[in-house]
């Protein structure tokens, strides 16, 4: 039997207010850690090691476009220092 919770939609404004509140902030929220916790997998299997103060900026960025690229230089850096690199950075100039 199904949870009547499951089915019943949410259409008063408090209802809405208390009860739908967060989904989104908490969906954006779990995305964030998973990403932060893929950029750390990735540099452990590599090899690369990761200081605290490393691990604790990965962990608190909540900036999911950030944490994607740092999964995709992840991939190939040689140093923690080259995944924080900013892009311009590695642009060449001209």
């Amino acid at each position: 039997m199904e949870s009547a919770s499951a089915t019943w939609p949410v259409y008063s404004p408090f209802a809405r207010k208390h009860f739908g509140a967060g989904k989104t902030e908490g969906l954006a929220e779990g995305l964030a850690k998973g990403e932060a916790r893929a950029v750390l997998t990735i540099l452990e299997v590599r090899g690369i090691p990761v200081s605290d103060a490393e691990r604790a900026r990965i962990t608190a960025c909540s900036d999911l476009k950030q944490l994607d690229e740092w999964a995709r230089r992840a991939v190939t850096v040689t140093s923690t220092g080259d995944l924080f690199t900013d892009e311009q950075e590695e642009r060449p100039a001209g």
